[in-house]
């Protein structure tokens, strides 16, 4: 880990709302994986972007907005983060979101295979659309036509766009999770 997690007695007065907001959306809506130390410190990513409060307060507000107003499918989200973890090697990201999947009921033999960086068998419908869109951006280029129109065809105009957002955030955390070595919790 390259920057220190910020007890809460140790925060600036900059980054004591950030700290605030980040803690209530956790504890409301981050319950499935290890995200706050015993003192109160932030783990996982909020800990980097409390360290920027300015530009960390910017992506958690985008963060709040994917995740309290998401409209996509449960399973058809978690596939595409999945992916894109797995894309990036984001330990903590993988760690984070299988988590969430199991809650979600999701198979061991599905999770393990797109940790692993293959698509899985079976997916069907908003499963395999999300799990297309996720693969086909974060391989580069404009994402092609058809798999765009089978977004909006399976999600609307509004959900096929938060897909999209839903990818590039999901890289954007895997990059700060990865660029600070964010590490996974350890077990006892």
């Amino acid at each position: 880990m390259r920057l220190p997690l910020i007890a809460p007695a140790d925060l600036t007065d900059e980054q004591k709302p950030l700290y605030s907001d980040m803690k209530a959306g956790i504890s409301s809506n981050f319950n499935d994986f290890e995200a706050v130390r015993e003192d109160g410190a932030l783990m996982g990513p909020w800990n980097p972007w409390l360290h920027e409060p300015k530009i960390g307060g910017a992506i958690w507000n985008l963060t709040k907005a994917m995740s309290m107003e998401a409209t996509l499918p449960d399973n058809a989200r978690q596939i595409a983060i999945l992916v894109t973890g797995a894309h990036f090697d984001a330990a903590y990201e993988i760690y984070a979101h299988v988590a969430v999947a199991e809650r979600e009921g999701m198979t061991d033999e599905r999770l393990s295979t797109l940790v692993a960086g293959v698509k899985p068998t079976g997916l069907a419908g908003e499963e395999e659309v999300a799990y297309d869109v996720a693969w086909a951006l974060l391989n580069g280029g404009v994402l092609p036509r058809p798999t765009y129109d089978m977004a909006v065809k399976t999600f609307g105009q509004h959900g096929a766009n938060e897909l999209i957002y839903l990818v590039g955030l999901y890289c954007l955390v895997s990059v700060t999770l990865n660029g600070f070595n964010v590490p996974v919790p350890e077990k006892e």
